[in-house]
Parts: structure tokens; C-alpha cells; sequence
């Protein structure tokens, strides 16, 4: 029994009418995304990096060499509002993890670029994060991992095919 189980048959206790089996899954989903965040704040930390600063050099970090991409694309990637995105990049530039240029294949437009400090610092912070995720997750064996996040897919396929 978990502080989960003795909510889940509290509410049973008083209110047998409804069927509260939803608490026991999402319950342990809340908390565990508490101690993820905590985890990710915490790597970020030490690699004195907010989560929207890892975000934004991670997007541009995924899209390979030579890790750019148009502030649309960064803004697709992120899900944050253009001119969130053009205040994220300013701030970023500032510190010297990004740069502006031109885009090659569009002289009108501009490209976001990581630079070697902010590759080194996104990569740090990403090693960082994975050693603390794998902790979250070493109760579980390898195929309880792969059951449990294919199982967590089949859950968010109902939001993605909404977007």
C-alpha cells in the first residue's frame, strides 16, 4: 500500500457510487511528474540552465548538424508563441548559445544556430538529466520500461490525434 492506494479506497469508502479506478493510475502519473520536474530543474541547475533555455538549445540540438534551424521550426518545436520564441532567442544569443544568421537558402530569412558553448552546455545538462530519469525509473526492469512507456503512448495517442 501506497499513500495512492490509501486515497483510492478512502474514496471508495465514501463515495461507492462512483468509480474512482482513474486515481490509482493518475494519481502515481502526478507524482511522478512532480519528482521529474524536480530532477530536470535540478540538472538544469547545475548547468545553470532554466528549463526553457534546455528547450530550445535541445530542439536545436536534435536537428543534427549544423544544429540550426528558423525561429518557426523553433517555435513548432517548443510549442511557445513567436514572439515568446524571439524574446528566447534574444536571451539566449546574450549569453553566447546561440546566433543569428542568414539563411542559405533564403536570404530573407534567418537561422538560429547553436554555438560550441551552447552545444557543450545542452549536452551537459542532457547527461545530467538522463542519469536522474534513469533513478526515477530503476524499480522497474528493462521490459517494464518498454511495457510502461508503450502503455503510456497508447494513453497519449488520444492527445495527439486531437493537435
Amino acid at each position: 500500500m501506497d499513500d495512492v492506494d490509501a486515497i483510492v479506497e478512502a474514496w471508495k469508502r465514501e463515495r461507492p457510487d462512483l468509480d474512482v479506478q482513474p486515481l490509482a493510475v493518475l494519481s502515481r502519473v502526478t507524482r511522478l511528474a512532480r519528482h521529474l520536474d524536480d530532477a530536470r530543474t535540478e540538472a538544469f541547475a547545475q548547468h545553470e540552465l532554466d528549463g526553457w533555455e534546455f528547450d530550445v538549445l535541445a530542439a536545436l540540438r536534435r536537428a543534427g548538424a549544423p544544429y540550426a534551424l528558423s525561429p518557426g521550426q523553433l517555435t513548432t518545436a517548443t510549442m511557445v508563441t513567436s514572439g515568446t520564441m524571439t524574446n528566447r532567442v534574444d536571451r539566449l544569443e546574450a549569453r553566447g548559445f546561440v546566433r543569428r544568421a542568414p539563411d542559405p537558402r533564403d536570404r530573407r530569412g534567418v537561422r538560429v544556430e547553436l554555438t560550441d558553448e551552447g552545444k557543450r552546455a545542452v549536452d551537459g545538462a542532457f547527461t545530467d538529466l538522463l542519469k536522474r530519469e534513469h533513478s526515477l525509473l530503476e524499480a522497474l526492469d528493462e521490459d517494464e520500461r518498454t511495457e510502461l512507456a508503450a502503455l503510456l503512448r497508447d494513453l497519449m495517442r488520444q492527445f495527439s490525434d486531437k493537435s
